[in-house]
């Protein structure tokens, strides 16, 4: 059964969380977590997305924010996972998918 499509509202505050495919590490260096924080600051500025708090764990993320547009929430998580998988495949050599 599929799940249910997320109701997207621009202007309401949303929690969401990105976790590592079976709950496989995803921050592996205090370098990696900067590179997740520059980049989530950056795309969250490009799809208007205003980020209240974040949580970064081991192997996931917690992100508080409230955005602009409807759209900007996946294209910000999409952006940065996309990302940060390039990143972490190509300086651990690793290959595939990072996120669940």
């Amino acid at each position: 059964m599929p799940r249910r499509a997320r109701l997207r509202i621009a202007g309401l505050p949303l929690h969401l969380i990105q976790r590592g495919n079976n709950r496989s590490a995803c921050f592996y260096a205090d370098e990696d977590c900067s590179l997740y924080l520059h980049h989530l600051g950056e795309l969250s500025r490009k799809f208007s997305c205003a980020v209240h708090a974040y949580v970064l764990m081991t192997n996931h993320v917690h992100v508080l924010l409230t955005p602009t547009d409807k759209e900007g929430p996946s294209l910000l998580m999409k952006h940065l996972g996309q990302r940060y998988v390039q990143y972490v495949n190509k300086t651990y050599r690793r290959s595939g998918t990072l996120w669940e």
